[in-house]
């Protein structure tokens, strides 16, 4: 529950002529270097986690305010979200920043000693734009990957939701290093002042419509972006799923924070045969979870605002289809019941737009075929897929179906872990983030070699006047021989077949299969051995 003491201030935009110098600070901070600092950078770390424990209160209360948030989602899919985000990264930042050495087989023999490595080096200032949805997880996790990478940044959280931009605002600004992290409020005016700054990335949530005029805009520059968007994200059933497994975790998928959650399905292609079964379950999941009716329910989020409201009841006030569940909305509250509504047309509402709250069609399909056909025609690349049925059904779904992620037998369940890679395909996003693919995200992973100068004399091959005979001995000491031929057959010759004689019949694992293989046989023998003499 949300502490009814506690005082948000009144949302505030930042005034538009600071920005450029809040963002010629941000890189002048960079360029001073401390931000490389890898005791800096867990100390920042460190102070943004008790910033989030000491702040718990005020967030919650103003996630309660901007989305009718109740207290337990708040804490668990927000606040200590971003906290345990920022445990792993303290936890894991020296072994992500470490400089990587190369060796074989990334660096031939020859150039062994030049010292090849991968220097893990930050980008420099970046901009993290924020969406309403989850307005902390969504802002303050890729930021845990900028402070990790050591760069500074600027963050702007969404104008929609006021409470939760105001109380981040206040944590930013009284726990962390004001020089390098600092945050700018407000909506279209500030975020293109923002974008008319140069940046050395852009890491952005939101719409794929504001994605696209983002994109564009960093291009201009040359500045590389991180988009992370959404899509019309399908669900399918087959009748050899459980039908009853199935529709309670979709039900979950479309409850919580009202269904405004990026990863969520749009609709469910469901096997004709087992429609109606499956509605009934979706009936008693709803009914599980709402005893009540879901109305009165103090879990249920609410609408972010009545534009979005009436955007998501104009899809159910167009539909063609049937209504099988739910269907109740409350303009006064924003408040819109889990919905579910039977479709049998690509071209219904309910099917043309990402509903992006509790509301998903049923599309009733003869075929896992003409599923796979008609889904791509929806959306080709979803930021997320689910499947249910048995392992030959959900392969099939998953080597046909492209998508940003996917989960079998669940609903998003692989974007729930906060510690592995999270993105889209296609326009639902470039990029990902989150565990050490937030590090990643913000860092350039710099080659360095190192060519000592007594070494000169083995190079000659590369000055003029060039020597063909000094090219050649490079290429056999450098070059690797095929061993296919033109019709990319591979040539079974004399080295294949003592390889094969070697590794027992077979190449996979290399010689430590190979190794793996011969200890086996030698066991085997042994024991044959010893049961021998056992006998006798």
């Amino acid at each position: 529950m949300a502490d009814s003491k506690v005082v948000i201030a009144p949302f505030e935009n930042t005034p538009l002529e600071t920005i450029a110098a809040v963002s010629s600070t941000a890189r002048t901070t960079f360029s001073s270097h401390k931000t490389k600092d890898l005791q800096w950078r867990l100390v920042q770390l460190r102070k943004l986690y008790w910033a989030l424990e000491d702040f718990k209160p005020a967030m919650v209360a103003a996630l309660d305010q901007d989305l009718h948030k109740g207290g337990f989602e708040a804490v668990f899919t927000e606040v200590d979200w971003v906290k345990n985000d920022c445990m792993f990264m303290i936890n894991n930042l020296e072994r992500f920043a470490k400089t990587e050495k190369l060796k074989s087989p990334d660096v031939p023999a020859t150039y062994s000693l030049m010292n090849f490595r991968i220097k893990k080096e930050p980008l420099g200032a970046v901009l993290i734009i924020g969406p309403y949805n989850f307005p902390i997880q969504l802002l303050l996790a890729p930021l845990v990957g900028a402070i990790g990478a050591g760069c500074t940044a600027v963050i702007k959280p969404s104008e929609l939701t006021p409470a939760c931009a105001m109380v981040i605002k206040e944590v930013i600004e009284t726990r962390l290093d004001r020089d390098a992290f600092s945050v700018v409020n407000g909506g279209i005016p500030e975020t293109n002042a923002l974008m008319n700054e140069k940046w050395d990335k852009v890491f952005f949530t939101g719409s794929a419509q504001v994605g696209s005029i983002i994109a564009k805009k960093a291009a201009e520059t040359l500045t590389p972006v991180c988009l992370e968007l959404g899509g019309k994200n399908p669900a399918f059933v087959t009748k050899k799923a459980n039908l009853e497994l199935a529709a309670r975790r979709l039900m979950w998928g479309k409850t919580l924070n009202a269904g405004q959650v990026c990863m969520s399905h749009n609709y469910v292609m469901v096997d004709k045969d087992v429609v109606d079964t499956f509605i009934d379950f979706l009936k008693a999941a709803y009914k599980e979870m709402f005893p009540n009716g879901a109305k009165a329910s103090k879990d249920l989020s609410r609408i972010v605002n009545a534009r979005h409201f009436h955007r998501i009841k104009k899809m159910l006030d167009e539909t063609k289809g049937k209504i099988v569940m739910g269907g109740e909305t409350d303009e006064a509250e924003l408040f819109i019941e889990p919905t579910a509504v039977l479709v049998d047309s690509l071209d219904d509402s309910m099917m043309q737009e990402e509903s992006f709250g509790p509301v998903f069609s049923i599309f009733p399909v003869s075929t896992l075929d003409q599923a796979l056909e008609l889904a791509p025609q929806v959306h080709r690349t979803p930021l997320a897929l689910m499947a249910f049925g048995d392992k030959a059904e959900t392969d099939r779904i998953l080597n046909s179906m492209t998508s940003g992620g996917a989960c079998v037998n669940d609903a998003y369940f692989h974007g729930a872990v906060h510690t592995v890679p999270f993105g889209g395909v296609g326009d639902s996003g470039w990029g990902a983030y989150r565990g050490k693919a937030s590090f990643d995200t913000f860092t350039h992973f710099r080659t360095v070699s190192e060519t000592p100068g007594w070494m000169d004399r083995f190079l000659r091959v590369r000055y003029m006047p060039y020597d063909w005979s000094e090219y050649k001995l490079l290429k056999r000491l450098t070059e690797a021989k095929p061993n296919f031929d033109r019709n990319g057959t591979v040539a079974k010759g004399s080295a294949y077949w003592l390889w094969f004689f070697l590794g027992l019949g077979t190449k996979g694992g290399g010689l430590k299969g190979a190794l793996k293989r011969w200890l086996v046989v030698a066991a085997g023998y042994y024991l044959h051995l010893y049961v021998k003499q056992k006998r006798a």
